[in-house]
């Protein structure tokens, strides 16, 4: 009996030890997938990333270099190489958003998404093949070089002004961030809100939260009632 009753005690802990294990480990499988697109040529210290992996004393996972710059976060993107992958269209990169290079030469792509480096404010060197543009434009980077039938773009620019403050790309009373290769995004200044940032003083967080709450709580009580008279009742 006692032992039948220790048993009882430790699955449910047991369980959702395992579950929380199986959580992280899906969740950081998620993270990398972007390092398994490819199932051409591993990344190695001869290839472009490769060397900046080194140089960054990043770690090789796939077509991934990771690194990790403090102790609390776990290990991101610095670096990919999807270069020699026979990639035609380049659409969901965002797992790589921290990547500080990129390699997408010798590749026959004929489109890459606008969407795609949505967000990518840390990329600073990517490597194309000679037919494609430089995410945003050229004019988007501070170096743009062809040679032996690969596109360089270097040196990513801040299309909003250097100060961060009102700039003319955003409505009035707001802010203009740099949001990828020639993107931005506009938020609005402190003390303003709303379309275009027209309303003066603090979002009503409470008025247009607060019963949106209740009405789900109230949603999902009279769910569960309805649902307990029916198991009732069967």
């Amino acid at each position: 009996m006692k032992m039948k009753a220790g048993c009882s005690q430790l699955n449910p802990v047991l369980s959702v030890f395992i579950f929380n294990l199986c959580f992280y480990a899906s969740c950081q499988l998620t993270g990398l997938q972007v390092c398994k697109l490819c199932s051409g040529t591993s990344l190695n210290a001869t290839a472009a990333v490769g060397k900046f992996c080194f140089v960054s004393a990043g770690t090789i996972d796939g077509r991934c270099c990771l690194r990790n710059d403090n102790t609390t976060d776990r290990e991101h993107i610095i670096g990919l190489d999807l270069s020699n992958c026979s990639l035609t269209h380049v659409e969901d990169l965002q797992d790589a958003s921290t990547a500080l290079m990129i390699d997408l030469s010798h590749n026959p792509i004929v489109n890459i998404s606008d969407t795609t480096f949505e967000g990518f404010i840390e990329m600073n060197y990517m490597i194309l093949p000679e037919d494609i543009v430089c995410p945003g434009g050229n004019t988007s980077w501070d170096k743009v070089e062809v040679k032996d039938g690969t596109r360089f773009c270097e040196g990513q620019k801040n299309i909003c002004n250097q100060t961060g403050q009102l700039s003319i790309n955003c409505p009035e009373n707001s802010l203009c961030a740099p949001y990828g290769p020639g993107l931005f995004e506009c938020s609005c200044a402190d003390n303003y809100h709303g379309y275009k940032c027209l309303r003066k003083g603090e979002f009503p967080a409470l008025q247009v939260f607060g019963p949106l709450g209740a009405s789900t709580v109230v949603i999902a009580f009279l769910l569960w009632v309805t649902q307990r008279r029916k198991a009732k009742s069967l």
